[in-house]
């Protein structure tokens, strides 16, 4: 289970850690989703919060039945390193 929810009013994956908010931004692309940006606050860095934030957004997409175009470098990165969220893209 995540603590990763989907904001739709904002366009965002959040995560809530320690009074802090590390989010993913998205927009809806033709038949899938296109995630366009990974935000983990300076106060929250080091910790894998980043990480733990792409594996819940990515096990929210895939729960979904959603596929995704990534536009942003650090889920890129996060997918090139777990090959099991391939399946995930558009």
């Amino acid at each position: 289970m995540t603590d990763v929810t989907r904001n739709d009013a904002t366009k965002r994956f959040e995560l809530p850690v320690d009074g802090h908010t590390a989010f993913v931004d998205y927009r809806q692309g033709d038949g899938r989703l296109l995630l366009v940006h990974t935000e983990v606050p300076a106060a929250l860095g080091g910790k894998g919060i980043g990480s733990r934030l792409a594996k819940g957004t990515l096990d929210l997409l895939r729960s979904e039945g959603v596929k995704v175009e990534l536009r942003c470098d650090f889920l890129q990165s996060y997918v090139e390193r777990h090959p099991e969220y391939r399946d995930l893209l558009a």
